[in-house]
C-alpha cells in the first residue's frame, strides 16, 4: 500500500484523523520528530477513534532516519509551489506521499533532499494559502488508491 509522510507535524487531530484515514485504506502513516503534540492528547485520541490499533504508525527522529526506513518507493513531495498536479502521478504501491507541517508545509532543505522524486500540489483557488493537512492526505492517499482498482476494499 502506499505510504503517508508528515515532515513535523504539530496539530493533534489532523494526525489523528490521518491514522484514521491509514487503518481504513491499509496506508502506513510516517511521522518525522519533532512532533506538536505527544500521543496521550485527547485531540489526537479523539480524531482517531479506536483505530490506532488498526492502523501501521511509526514515529521517526529525523527525516534521514524515515527514509532510511521506508527505503525504495518514490517520495512525492507535496507543495503549493509545484506545477505538477497529484493527478499528473502515476503511483505505485510503496510510494511515500510527502506532506509538510501545518502552518508553513515543507521547508526548503527538505524540498531539495535528494530522495524526493518529484514535487506535486492539491489545485485550490487563487489566493489561498492551504488546505488542511488530514484533507490534503486523504486526497492523495485516495488518488494513488483508486489507480489501482480500490484494491483490497470491499
Amino acid at each position: 500500500m502506499f505510504r503517508i509522510l508528515f515532515h513535523e507535524p504539530v496539530i493533534a487531530g489532523n494526525t489523528g484523523n490521518t491514522i484514521r484515514l491509514a487503518a481504513g485504506t491499509g496506508a502506513e502513516l510516517h511521522l518525522v520528530e519533532p512532533l506538536g503534540f505527544d500521543f496521550a492528547d485527547a485531540k489526537l485520541k479523539r480524531a482517531g477513534l479506536d483505530y490506532h490499533d488498526l492502523a501501521v504508525v511509526t514515529v521517526h527522529p529525523n527525516l534521514d532516519a524515515a527514509f532510511e526506513k521506508l527505503a525504495d518507493g518514490y517520495v512525492y513531495a507535496f507543495t503549493t509551489s509545484a506545477t505538477t498536479t497529484y493527478t499528473d502521478i502515476g503511483y505505485s504501491p510503496g510510494d511515500i506521499l510527502m506532506f509538510g507541517t501545518e502552518p508553513t508545509g515543507l521547508p526548503a532543505d527538505v524540498l531539495n533532499h535528494p530522495r524526493i522524486t518529484r514535487h506535486v500540489r492539491l489545485p485550490m483557488l487563487a489566493g489561498r494559502r492551504s488546505m488542511n493537512l488530514a484533507n490534503c492526505a486523504a486526497i492523495a492517499v485516495y488518488e494513488a488508491w483508486r489507480q489501482h482498482g480500490f484494491e483490497g476494499s470491499v
